[in-house]
């Protein structure tokens, strides 16, 4: 008999739980996405005998293991941490000795609808205006006059799985300038009214010649009051309200930049620690309701509707949610970071070496996976393979 080596209390509650009752009744009343049959697909069968994986055996109590494979899908909540710990390692040899400022940037709510039909185009164009604001702020020669850099992150869900989309990003305080000297940040990046109103400006702009284009999609309704035909009116309503941009206290050390990194980079719409319940009226889970002093409450939905909230937050196939702009985008800061950790003589930590999956889970979890659990003493060795019965979904 071949024993899983995951424990797992019994009274714990996953989403792979809630998709695997409510999912398959939920596929056949609603008109899926390809990414969202694969999504439901993947965290359904993560790490059970359907992906596949191998048999170990102690090597002192000769107990048999089974050891399934996870499903690897970025919207998985057991897949998020790996995922996280491999990218951290690779941002070690990228810091800098400066303030790192977190700012915030948020579409109003009044174009969650469209943005549900528009996805791929609205998100793009939400990467693009953050960078432009942040580019043509530190390009001004009464500032910074020069090239930032910025690392940003897309979310598109609140804590109760509704839609917020909003992209954090993570700018180093400083500019590189054109004669390659470093100018630094004053204890603020910019005010936050300045970026709020000129984010804005960029963004509508962009969105207004994208419609005048025709490359938008638009639903029957914008919003509850707004029909496609007023689109202009919309944008001329967006434009006399204020845009949210929220800057944080910076970071004081590459350290601490990195530790906060690791809970942001591949976050998901809910961890399976938030999901308190699931039964076949109703799925439970926990929420922090920032509106109300960040008090935490408990959230009771549908299992129809919480299913559909998490669903509206699966990219694009070949999204990507985390981009580098100015000094830090792939194509220039292995050469364009050397030259300012050079004048700021800061010898940043090397990445560490490639670490294999016992290894970081070790790192990850203080647990040695390779160690018997049932004797706590033998070494795991593998003795075979458990061939994948997964069918995978048509997208074609």
């Amino acid at each position: 008999m071949c024993t899983t080596k995951e424990n797992r209390p019994q009274a714990s509650v996953e989403l792979a739980d809630v998709l695997s009752m409510h999912g398959d009744q939920y596929c056949q009343n609603n008109t899926l996405t390809p990414e969202q049959h694969k999504v439901i697909n993947a965290i359904k069968n993560c790490r059970t005998s359907v992906l596949g994986g191998h048999v170990e055996q102690c090597d002192q109590c000769s107990e048999v293991f089974c050891s399934y494979n996870s499903c690897r899908n970025r919207h998985c909540p057991k897949c998020e941490s790996f995922k996280a710990a491999k990218w951290l390692e690779d941002r070690q040899a990228e810091c800098l000795p400066v303030s790192y400022f977190h700012v915030v940037f948020t579409l109003p709510h009044a174009l969650n609808n469209l943005v549900l039909y528009n996805k791929k185009a609205l998100y793009n164009l939400l990467f693009q205006s953050v960078w432009k604001t942040l580019k043509q702020l530190g390009g001004d020669k009464k500032r910074l006059d020069g090239e930032m850099g910025m690392l940003s992150i897309l979310h598109t869900w609140g804590q109760n799985l509704s839609a917020h989309n909003h992209v954090h990003c993570i700018v180093p305080g400083g500019a590189l300038q054109l004669n390659g000297k470093w100018k630094s940040s004053k204890k603020y990046l910019f005010p936050v009214k300045v970026l709020s109103k000129l984010f804005r400006g960029i963004y509508i702009s962009a969105l207004r010649r994208a419609y005048q284009e025709g490359k938008l999609t638009l639903p029957d309704k914008l919003t509850d009051n707004l029909l496609a035909v007023d689109f202009d009116q919309l944008l001329n309503e967006l434009m006399s309200k204020d845009w949210v941009v929220y800057a944080k206290k910076p970071f004081s050390t590459p350290e601490k930049l990195l530790n906060y990194l690791g809970r942001y980079t591949h976050k998901i719409a809910i961890s399976n620690t938030r999901i308190l319940s699931c039964n076949e009226r109703e799925v439970s889970f926990k929420w922090r309701d920032y509106s109300d002093d960040n008090k935490e409450k408990v959230m009771t939905l549908k299992p129809e509707e919480f299913i559909r909230r998490f669903l509206s937050h699966v990219v694009p196939k070949g999204f990507m949610r985390i981009r580098g702009f100015g000094f830090l985008a792939n194509a220039c800061k292995a050469k364009k970071l050397k030259i300012i950790q050079k004048q700021l003589k800061y010898e940043a930590p090397q990445s560490v070496e490639k670490r294999d999956t016992a290894t970081l889970m070790l790192a990850l979890t203080g647990k040695d996976i390779t160690i018997c659990p049932r004797c706590q003493q033998g070494k795991l060795q593998c003795i075979g393979e458990i061939p994948s019965r997964l069918i995978e979904f048509d997208t074609s």
